[in-house]
């Protein structure tokens, strides 16, 4: 994206880990065409890395604002890319001796989902992305409700004045695959800091 000098300034998502990183993918999300006032191309980051839970794909991704439309064909396109990578995660690592294009890698099935998915925890989106997949692809579970099932979910934006919201509400999350859900140990949300106007997430595996 261009800084208005000709020049390029820098936004997007990132993930940074102090864990070994395997394979990382960029995922182009759709930018489809509609009514909305603004709107930009949207990614998907992912990354496989080396935990004491085994290897796990970290996913993280900031989705439209605006159009309710768009955010669900993302949602959807999130969803084909999860049930490819678990159809690919059955395949026996295969190394060369020089690497190369045809190297095989570990994907794992298991992964987490993070992001400010810019939609309330009663919006219709978060539900489209808890369906269960068909075949053997496990689900995602939503991190917050595996803790702290029936209580609603702490707020991550407005509990510090914002202009978008006009009461707190949680438009971030975690979401972990179903084999993950025993592990969860800790959902926690950092409501002091005023450094941004979402307030930062984290969990915690066992």
């Amino acid at each position: 994206m261009s800084d208005g000098r000709s020049g390029r300034s820098q936004f997007g998502n990132a993930i940074f880990s102090r864990l070994p990183v395997g394979q990382v993918w960029r995922h182009l999300l759709p930018w489809t065409v509609d009514e909305a006032p603004s709107s930009m191309q949207r990614i998907l980051v992912e990354a496989v890395v080396t935990s004491d839970v085994g290897p796990l794909r970290v996913m993280t991704t900031h989705l439209e604002y605006y159009s309710h439309g768009q955010r669900q064909h993302q949602i959807d396109a999130i969803r084909r890319l999860h049930a490819g990578a678990c159809a690919l995660s059955g395949r026996a690592p295969q190394p060369t001796e020089q690497g190369g294009p045809f190297e095989v890698f570990a994907r794992p099935a298991a992964a987490l989902l993070c992001g400010d998915m810019n939609f309330p925890a009663s919006a219709p989106e978060r539900m489209q992305l808890l369906q269960p997949f068909d075949y053997a692809t496990p689900g995602f579970l939503d991190s917050w409700s595996v803790l702290h099932p029936n209580t609603p979910h702490a707020p991550t934006v407005g509990i510090h004045p914002v202009e978008f919201v006009n009461q707190p509400e949680c438009y971030d999350f975690v979401f972990v695959t179903e084999g993950l859900a025993d592990r969860l140990k800790t959902h926690g949300v950092d409501a002091a800091t005023q450094a941004s106007d979402h307030q930062p997430v984290w969990v915690e595996f066992a």
